[in-house]
């Protein structure tokens, strides 16, 4: 396919190279600044263009790959006909590409995506769109890029989204949480990367409730209390401790 990409930062640079890795064409980065606008355009050996009055008419699809709170001012200036527009967020309604003439939906990446990144992971996609024959058009692009797509409408798609949130976003704010605990303490946060990752290949073959372990799981009141003790300088980590573990043991 032929695909106009609007937007310059961490995911329309990641799929972009995705697309261009998967045999498909980006024949337009479309953006505000033109500095970013070019060197992604450059990187994908393509066009840049900052004039949304001018965007080709030569693409496929149209992918939306702005911050959530612009998708729908960004939609309002395309001047597209009977296009393929996209947009790739979780959390905003495909409504906010609802025009007369125009084929809608949503391409949501379901990974974390920075732009510096050297490998391009696994991505599902989670998609969705106004008709069933632009669905049928959506279902065979993304199946050209991923084996794992998923359809989802917007109240299916938020719900998911919140759970992406716990998952990645918070579940990172732990660690940032551990960190500063170690750094704080002379610690080495490094030391407890193995046992990030052990956890995370665990639950791939299993419900995370049946690997879940620690003091909390035991019901080991003496050691939680010493923990507890321990974070008094803390008292952020200190409460999400005490919050968490009361989670885990009347799960």
């Amino acid at each position: 396919m032929n695909i106009v990409i609007i937007g310059t930062g961490n995911v329309a640079t990641v799929l972009g190279k995705l697309f261009v890795n998967k045999g498909h064409k980006v024949i337009e980065i479309v953006g505000r600044n033109p500095k970013n606008t070019n060197y992604l355009a450059k990187l994908l050996n393509t066009k840049g263009n900052v004039d949304f009055n001018s965007i080709s008419e030569e693409g496929d699809i149209y992918i939306i790959a702005v911050v959530d709170t612009a998708i729908e001012i960004v939609a309002q200036k395309l001047l597209l006909k009977n296009k393929l527009i996209v947009h790739t967020a979780g959390s905003v309604s495909i409504n906010v590409l609802n025009k007369p003439d125009n084929k809608f939906g949503v391409l949501w990446p379901l990974q974390t995506l920075r732009k510096e990144m050297q490998a391009i992971p696994e991505i599902p996609f989670v998609i969705d769109a106004n008709t069933e024959a632009t669905y049928a058009t959506l279902l065979s692009f993304t199946k050209s890029i991923t084996d794992t797509v998923f359809r989802a409408t917007d109240a299916r798609r938020i719900k998911l989204h919140l759970a992406a949130v716990v998952v990645s976003n918070l579940t990172n704010h732990l660690y940032t949480l551990a960190d500063d605990y170690c750094q704080k303490e002379s610690l080495d946060f490094k030391l407890l990367i193995p046992l990030i990752e052990e956890t995370g290949k665990r639950i791939k073959t299993n419900a995370p409730i049946n690997v879940q372990t620690g003091p909390a799981a035991r019901k080991d009141e003496g050691t939680m209390n010493s923990h507890i003790a321990l974070l008094k300088g803390f008292p952020t980590l200190q409460k999400i401790y005490q919050l968490i573990s009361e989670s885990i043991k009347k799960m």
